[in-house]
């Protein structure tokens, strides 16, 4: 099957959308501006693709971008609608590219490096969705707060330039208090006052800030998921009279089903642990394999951000137009969605890894190195003794021959990459924590039967098994950029993989067992 037949086969029926009628939702978004930061990010595509395919009728979407890598925010722009997320708008919405709008700027810059007439133009924003951050769990402090927390506080001060500003939507994390086992929807203490850290930046140099990180940190993991607890803390403290709320998505993972299913651009998260391993590079993880995965697919999240919008603007307008105090919030602090799994499809990285290797058997990819050899082992000890035999001694070996014959060394390097990314992995693969989103069950509640078949918010009919049959396929076509045409030439060559794997395991044991017999025969113990 071609790559094209791919996305096009997997792609959502827009006929059972047009079945239903529109609903509230994306009625709601006619003739409004809606302004998106972070949409050159896995999120912010499927945030812009949706939008403008579901809520059609929007008037106008900003969307912000600056200067990366020797690239014009211009160039980036046009490049982002090349992706192959966007061909189902191209196809439904042809005329979509008057809807959308460049605007040039830096969340991470003081007053978001807008120039003055973009500031203007962007107070006719009547939505703002907020999903700009800096997600490199390694980042420095200083970088990592500019763009995480003062990029949310220059966001608010923009937003109360917005006279007609119906909802601003926060993107976090639900691990912005991991620090917690018990994660509820609502604000905690933060690791530290927003506005000292952000004197802290102005205080110090890099060296001197560079040494208090672990001191900042505490018991947190890396300066992503600290940032963003501050974040929260900004939103807290600044949104007074904002119409604001808070979205925290737990591990984001590939499409589900919209536009297409098993969509993924990034090897962040499980999806890199699940490409590494279905390739034969990754073969052990420091995980508990009973301990849940608390993964949401991707088109779950740009769901309830898009409603979460639509449900505080009208509750706001019902609030200033009725006498009715039921729909008074009971606090004035913003809402918070949790939007997790666990809750209503808890699953475990043992099931997850069992359901990868079973469907990715069925279409093994040309970029194999080496035969499926995984292990998730509990215990860090009996995990570094996988790491010195699966992935340092082999690579000792390949490395070693790749020199004698004049090739560079590459897989030492590799595992050193590997082992770094896995550490990362590791802290939240070995805890559990426990979430509530009784915020999101009842704004699913709340939608039209339209509503809730255009933007499914409660998983109870979510399947993992079929998630994991299109997220494999997903990773080889999307990431390994293998299409399905070669699953038959590649089956070949993973026969022999396994074969020559298991030639060099029965040789390795006939090793260990030869060894161990001259030692005791030395020793005289036979």
């Amino acid at each position: 099957m071609s790559q094209a037949a791919y996305i096009r086969d997997m792609m959502s029926d827009p006929e059972l959308d047009l079945a239903t009628g529109p609903g509230e939702v994306s009625s709601f978004y006619t003739n409004l501006n809606v302004f998106l930061t972070g949409g050159a990010g896995f999120l912010g595509k499927l945030l812009i693709e949706r939008i403008l395919r579901s809520c059609s009728g929007v008037n106008m979407l900003f969307v912000l971008l600056r200067a990366k890598k020797g690239k014009s925010s211009e160039d980036r722009f046009k490049e982002l609608f090349e992706d192959l997320v966007f061909d189902r708008l191209k196809r439904e919405k042809p005329g979509f590219a008057q809807k959308v709008r460049l605007i040039e700027g830096d969340v991470g810059e003081i007053g978001l490096g807008l120039a003055p007439e973009q500031r203007e133009l962007l107070r006719t924003t009547n939505i703002v969705i907020h999903g700009a951050a800096t997600v490199r769990f390694d980042e420095s402090v200083r970088i990592a707060t500019k763009i995480n927390v003062r990029g949310t506080k220059e966001m608010l001060i923009l937003a109360k330039e917005m006279p007609n500003l119906r909802a601003f939507v926060h993107i976090s994390t639900a691990y912005s208090n991991c620090v917690r086992q018990s994660i509820d929807e609502k604000f905690y203490p933060p690791p530290i006052d927003s506005d000292k850290l952000l004197d802290l930046l102005e205080i110090l140099d890099d060296a001197s800030l560079e040494h208090l990180t672990p001191v900042l940190l505490g018991k947190y993991p890396n300066t992503y998921v600290f940032t963003k607890a501050v974040a929260e803390d900004v939103i807290r403290r600044n949104s007074h009279s904002l119409p604001v709320c808070i979205v925290r998505p737990s591990i984001v993972i590939s499409t589900y089903k919209e536009p297409v299913a098993g969509w993924i651009d990034n090897v962040y998260g499980p999806t890199g642990v699940v490409l590494g391993a279905a390739i034969g590079l990754l073969r052990t993880l420091h995980c508990d394999p009973e301990g849940i995965a608390d993964m949401i697919p991707a088109d779950f999240v740009v769901n309830n951000i898009i409603v979460a919008a639509w449900d505080i603007a009208e509750a706001r307008t019902t609030n200033v137009n009725s006498a009715d105090s039921s729909n008074i919030p009971e606090t004035d602090e913003p809402p918070i969605y949790n939007v997790v799994s666990s809750c209503q499809k808890p699953y475990t990285w043992g099931k997850l890894m069992r359901h990868i290797e079973e469907y990715g058997l069925k279409v093994p990819t040309m970029m194999c190195i080496w035969y499926y050899c995984f292990k998730l082992n509990k215990y860090e000890s009996v995990h570094k003794i996988y790491v010195i035999f699966l992935h340092l001694l082999p690579a000792l070996i390949v490395d070693s021959v790749a020199r004698i014959i004049g090739r560079e060394p590459m897989l030492w390097k590799a595992y050193k990459k590997i082992h770094k990314f896995s550490a990362v992995i590791s802290y939240f693969a070995t805890q559990q924590w426990r979430f509530s989103n009784n915020g999101v069950l009842r704004l699913s509640a709340k939608l039209n039967p339209a509503d809730q078949n255009q933007f499914m918010l409660n998983m109870k009919d979510f399947s993992w098994e079929e998630f994991n049959y299109n997220y494999v396929r997903g990773g080889r076509l999307y990431l390994l950029k293998d299409p399905l045409d070669t699953v038959p030439k590649a089956a070949v060559r993973y026969a022999r993989l396994r074969i020559i794997h298991y030639a060099v395991v029965t040789v390795m044991w006939g090793m260990i067992f030869w060894l161990l017999w001259t030692l005791v025969r030395f020793l005289g113990l036979w």
